[in-house]
């Protein structure tokens, strides 16, 4: 599997955990919900920014959030 397809499922995964809607989790980090849809579905590739405010609000690793490590 892609890395930007495993960034997509551990995206679904952490906002299903946290009961988040896309528009949601997009207004607290400051992007748009088209974005975070395109992300989930692996049709774009976030930014290194905002991979980094991924992993910073869910309090997971950048390496988690892109499939590099089983570890949060």
């Amino acid at each position: 599997m892609s890395m930007k397809n495993k960034f997509g499922e551990r995206l679904r995964e952490l906002l299903e955990e946290r009961e988040l809607s896309v528009n949601q989790f997009a207004g607290k980090i400051g992007v748009s919900p088209s974005a975070v849809s395109a992300w989930t579905r692996g049709v774009k590739q976030p930014t290194a920014d905002n991979i980094v405010a991924c992993a910073e609000f869910f309090g997971v690793s950048a390496d988690y959030m892109l499939g590099m490590s089983e570890y949060r």
